[in-house]
């Protein structure tokens, strides 16, 4: 398994210092070029950095140095790491955290419940079972069948909401372009944003011109009837006097 050395200026800083190695061979275990490694020497490369110990880090060992410095043809090999970390896997299930597992479950007796329509394969990429699981709860053969509770898988964390609906979209066979056909929420851009904001405000600007208008005309029309109003007791009054 190839290995990667870890801060190689400062391991390179580490075994000038502290090894009777030769620049070529501290340049070929570092991966670093020859003229680097004698600005390190003399301080022009790197300075202020502190020197790390590959033998503290597991990359090298004693033996290793011990023979570089009796052969100087020696090239030094980065010993094989103790710990092997694990590589993220492209296929298989969802990785479900310990302390979740017990959940899942319930987990799926409430998709099983509120979505029939999944299939196990989706109902694996959300909460990360098997089909032998998802078989026992759907048949209610499962051994803790009788104290399972139907849980919200995105409540407890097994899944999102978007990989929820993502697979349920998948299952019923409803493209994006349907869903927005059907009346579902399709965001505007900045332009039509814009442009229904401008209109919006040019309707409300008419509405407020109008009614002023349509206020003032009111209020002439009452005057017009006050006027008349008097005119009229004036008549009635000058007939009254002919009397």
């Amino acid at each position: 398994m190839a290995t990667t050395l870890l801060m190689p200026k400062a391991t390179a800083v580490w075994l000038i210092d502290n090894t009777a190695l030769t620049f070529e061979q501290v340049a070929d275990f570092c991966s670093l070029h020859l003229l680097e490694v004698q600005g390190i020497a003399d301080g022009d490369v790197s300075g202020g950095v502190m020197g790390v110990s590959p033998i503290n880090n597991g990359q090298l060992t004693r033996g290793e140095i011990a023979k570089a410095q009796d052969d100087t043809s020696y090239k030094m090999k980065i010993s094989e790491p103790k710990v092997l970390i694990p590589t993220r896997r492209k296929k298989g299930p969802r990785y479900t955290p310990i302390s979740r597992r017990n959940e899942r479950p319930g987990a799926i007796k409430w998709i099983v419940r509120n979505h029939p329509e999944l299939k196990d394969a989706a109902i694996i990429r959300l909460v990360g079972t098997t089909k032998t699981t998802i078989a026992a709860v759907r048949e209610g053969t499962h051994w803790n069948s009788a104290n399972l509770n139907m849980l919200d898988p995105v409540t407890l964390g097994l899944c999102s909401q978007i990989d929820l609906d993502m697979e349920v979209r998948k299952s019923s066979g409803i493209s994006p372009d349907e869903e927005d056909a059907m009346g579902g929420t399709m965001l505007l851009s900045a332009e039509e944003a814009l442009s229904k904001s401008a209109h919006t405000l040019e309707d409300i600007m008419n509405i407020g011109q109008n009614s002023e208008f349509g206020e003032t005309e009111t209020k002439a029309n009452s005057d017009e009837d006050v006027i008349d109003a008097e005119s009229v007791f004036a008549n009635l009054k000058s007939i009254k006097d002919r009397d």
